[in-house]
C-alpha cells in the first residue's frame, strides 16, 4: 500500500531511511550534549556520539593546552585494559595535530599509508580509515573529533564528513556552554575563598590579639605572685588557643579540593588558573610536562594543588606582580612545583615573620607532612620564587 505521496510504481529509497535514522542519531546526540553542564560529561558524549553516528569503530577527542600538546584526550571503542596498556596520552604529532593546526577536515583510507603518520605503541589496536574533524568556534580551533575504522572497512565519505561536522558546530558551542559553566562556578568558589579567608583572618586576628593580651596579663599576674588568678588566665589562653586552632581546622577541612579528585591535578590547576585571570588583572601562566591524569597518589595532588593555590593567591594579594608563572614537573620517584612572580619580593625569614607570610609556614607544614620540602626565595623589588619537591611511589 503507497502513501499519500509515495506513487503506487515507487518504491522507498533505503538510503532516505539511513538518512532519517543519521539525522535522529544526530538529533538525539545534540539533545544530550547540550543537557550536560560538566566538561567531561559533554566530551565523553561528544565522543560517544561521533562513534555511533558514522558507526565508526573507535573515536576520539583531543584539545590542545597552550603549548599545542593534548591537554585532555577522550576516546570511545577502547577499554580500560588498552588505555592502561597504550600508556600516556597521546602528543599532539602526525596526523593528530593536522586538525590543531588548520581549521578544515582530513580524510584517509589509510592512516598508516599518510606521510605524516608517526606510529603508534604497540598496544595500540590496528586503525585504517580515518576522518578528522576541528571543533572551532569563532576561528578559534578548541580541538577536534576523530573518528577510525568504518563499518564493514567502508572508508569514510562526504556525508560522514558533513554529520561529523554539523556534530563538531554543535560540541563547539556545548562545550563553550559547559566551560562557562564551570567557571563560573569556579570563580564562585574563588570568591567565596576569599570571602572565607577574610572572615577566618578576623576570628583568628582577634582570637590571637586578645590570645597577646591574656598571655601579658598572666605573667603580670606571675610577678606580682597573684598565682591563683595568674592560672585562671593562662586556662584562657589554652582556650583561646585551641579556639583558633578549631577555626583553622575547619576551614581547611572546608576548602578541600574536590575538582583535584574529579578532573586530576593538571585540570584542575588549569581551571583555577583561568579563572584566576579573570578575576586578577595580571598574566598567569601554567606549564606541565604531564598531560590530563599524571597518576599521582591523591594526597600528593591534594597538596601540590593547595601549595599552588596559596602560593598564586599570595603572589596575587601581597606582591603586586605584573606575572605568575607556575611550572609542574613530575617524575617515576618526585613532583616539583615552582611558583614564581617579578612582584616586590620580601626580606628575612617567612617561616618565622608574621602577617601575609603565615600561608608561607602553612606551606612548609604541607611539604613536610607529605614527606617533602619547601624553598622560598625571595629578595625586595627582585620577585619570589617557590619551590615544592614531593616524592611519590
Amino acid at each position: 500500500m503507497s502513501t499519500p505521496d509515495q506513487r503506487p510504481d515507487q518504491r522507498p529509497d533505503p538510503a532516505d531511511g539511513s538518512r532519517r535514522d543519521d539525522l535522529e542519531a544526530l538529533s538525539r546526540a545534540l539533545l544530550a550534549i547540550t543537557e550536560q553542564t560538566a566538561t567531561r560529561e559533554v566530551l565523553q558524549m561528544i565522543v560517544e556520539s561521533a562513534r555511533s553516528l558514522v558507526r565508526s569503530e573507535y573515536a576520539a577527542l583531543g584539545l590542545p593546552d597552550e603549548r599545542g600538546r593534548f591537554a585532555e584526550f577522550y576516546a570511545s571503542g577502547i577499554s580500560p585494559e588498552q588505555w592502561q596498556a597504550i600508556g600516556p596520552l597521546p602528543r599532539a604529532h602526525g596526523l593528530l595535530s593536522v586538525m590543531m593546526a588548520q581549521a578544515r577536515p582530513y580524510r584517509a583510507e589509510d592512516v598508516q599509508a599518510d606521510p605524516r603518520f608517526s606510529g603508534w605503541p604497540a598496544a595500540h589496536p590496528p586503525m585504517r580509515g580515518f576522518l578528522g574533524v576541528p571543533i572551532v568556534d569563532r576561528g578559534e580551533i578548541m580541538g577536534a573529533i576523530y573518528v577510525a575504522n568504518g563499518p564493514d572497512a567502508r572508508v569514510f565519505g562526504d556525508e560522514d564528513e558533513r554529520l561529523l561536522g554539523i556534530l563538531a558546530a554543535h560540541a563547539a558551542i556545548a562545550l563553550t556552554r559547559a566551560r562557562m559553566f564551570e567557571r563560573d562556578r569556579e570563580l564562585t568558589l574563588v570568591e567565596e575563598r576569599a570571602r572565607i579567608a577574610r572572615d577566618l583572618h578576623d576570628a583568628v586576628a582577634q582570637k590571637l590579639f586578645s590570645l597577646r593580651l591574656t598571655v601579658g596579663a598572666a605573667e603580670a599576674l606571675t610577678v606580682k605572685g597573684d598565682r591563683d588568678r595568674a592560672r585562671e588566665q593562662f586556662a584562657r589562653v589554652k582556650e583561646l588557643a585551641g579556639s583558633a586552632l578549631d577555626e583553622l581546622r575547619a576551614v581547611v577541612t572546608e576548602l578541600r579540593p574536590p575538582a583535584v579528585r574529579e578532573d586530576g591535578l593538571v585540570p584542575a590547576l588549569r581551571k583555577h588558573v583561568a579563572v584566576v585571570s579573570r578575576a586578577y588583572p595580571v598574566r598567569v601562566s601554567f606549564d606541565s610536562d604531564c598531560d590530563g591524569r599524571c597518576e599521582l597518589p591523591g594526597e600528593v595532588e591534594d597538596v601540590v594543588f593547595r601549595v599552588a593555590q596559596e602560593a598564586l593567591h599570595n603572589a596575587l594579594r601581597h606582591a603586586e606582580p605584573a606575572t605568575v608563572n607556575i611550572d609542574l614537573t613530575t617524575s617515576d620517584h618526585e613532583v616539583v612545583l615552582v611558583v614564581s612572580d617579578d612582584g616586590k619580593g620580601f626580606d628575612g625569614d617567612p617561616a618565622r615573620d608574621g602577617g601575609h607570610h603565615l600561608g608561607l609556614a602553612s606551606m612548609r607544614e604541607r611539604a613536610r607532612q607529605a614527606g617533602g620540602r619547601l624553598r622560598v626565595d625571595s629578595r625586595p623589588g627582585a620577585g619570589t620564587t617557590l619551590r615544592l619537591e614531593v616524592p611519590h611511589e
